[in-house]
């Protein structure tokens, strides 16, 4: 497996990992994601901000994670100091034919990564509160469940917050 930053080049590809992700998600009762966000335009932002993240296997997207220094000012909800500086993972996402493949895992060491090399001591991570299968992933990989929120730009959905600091 490989990870690295995106590309425009890869948008297609993007796309087409959204379309496959999405349509499981809703039918699991995670409304996070619909045929609205994320969008191009979403993607075209992360790539130019040089904060979106590909896992790749056999030269295949496999999965991809936005990982950023952007903190909803929701987060305060939970009792985070948003001012703090932190590495926050958004928009992380494993094709459904790569699932079980470590994909989510090696994105999350990749925040970890960026997180050391910008001398951060702090990772969060938001996810829908129907999204069971990053609630399992999070607290095995040492992030700690801070609480639930609501997100102003995702009315009627409800998201566990979580958080690891590093030594």
């Amino acid at each position: 497996m490989q990870i690295r930053l995106a590309s425009e080049d890869d948008l297609p590809a993007l796309m087409r990992l959204v379309r496959r992700v999405v349509p499981l998600m809703r039918a699991s009762g995670n409304l996070q994601w619909d045929e609205n966000y994320p969008d191009e335009a979403v993607f075209l932002r992360d790539i130019s901000l040089k904060q979106l993240w590909l896992a790749e296997i056999d030269a295949e997207t496999a999965g991809l994670a936005a990982i950023t220094m952007d903190q909803e000012p929701d987060y305060a909800q939970v009792g985070w100091d948003i001012e703090e500086p932190a590495i926050v993972v958004h928009r992380i996402a494993v094709d459904p034919a790569f699932r079980g493949a470590g994909v989510a895992t090696a994105l999350m060491e990749k925040a970890k990564e960026v997180a050391i090399e910008r001398g951060i001591d702090v990772l969060r991570v938001d996810t829908n509160t129907q999204n069971a299968a990053t609630q399992q992933l999070f607290p095995k990989l040492g992030y700690e469940l801070a609480g639930e929120i609501s997100l102003a730009f995702r009315p009627g959905l409800r998201f566990f917050c979580y958080e690891k600091r590093l030594p």
